[in-house]
């Protein structure tokens, strides 16, 4: 009996949180309209405008470095890997979001261009039907990167606010709230489908 209420509290403890995070995305979702808009921008940029050599050169070393460090780790080590990374990217773009956005808007353009850049590459490798091929990576990952990104910038505008530490404050809390009860959970996932892609299907 015990049991079941304890399940019972933290069933609605979650329920509760996961609802409110939800409603929280909604009341936002112009910010989260404007760093996609931003984010699609940059990356029809980074697909149709050829990057200078010394810029190419970079993302290519980038990415071939990248290949180095996970080409021999396990499913959970790569799980792990592409959970962290994403967590950080995320995190801490939401969070340094509040100098005025600033972060949030640099972080979701690089991504935006990198996402272009990439794209552009495989599919004069492969072929335009191997863009395929990348949609399943983003499902969960990219809606939880442009949720981030969204509420960053919302966390930005307290500046504006005419009680700006109350705001600060309100905005921050419901952010975090929202991360962990809403992001979190779309990131674990989207690291396991990246993963039993990369292992079982490239």
């Amino acid at each position: 009996m015990k049991i079941k209420k304890v399940n019972q509290i933290q069933g609605g403890f979650f329920q509760k949180n996961f609802k409110f995070g939800l409603k929280y995305i909604k009341e936002n979702r112009n910010f989260i309209y404007i760093v996609t808009g931003i984010f699609f921008f940059f990356v029809l940029v980074g697909y149709f405008f050829p990057a200078p050599d010394f810029i190419a050169k970079i993302i290519l070393d980038f990415i071939e470095e990248l290949l180095k460090r996970t080409q021999n780790m396990s499913w959970a080590e790569l799980t792990g890997f592409i959970f962290f990374n994403n967590l950080q990217s995320s995190f801490f773009g939401m969070v340094f979001g509040i100098v005025l956005g600033i972060f949030s808007i640099i972080t979701v353009i690089i991504n935006g261009y990198l996402l272009g850049f990439v794209s552009a590459r495989v599919v004069s490798a492969e072929g335009i039907t191997s863009l395929w091929r990348l949609l399943p990576h983003g499902i969960f990952e990219l809606p939880a990167v442009l949720i981030s990104m969204g509420l960053g910038l919302k966390i930005g505008t307290f500046i504006f606010q005419k009680k700006k530490i109350k705001s600060l404050k309100e905005f921050f809390l419901s952010s975090f709230k929202t991360f962990l009860f809403v992001i979190l959970p779309l990131l674990v996932i989207a690291a396991l489908i990246e993963t039993t892609l990369i292992f079982f299907f490239d």
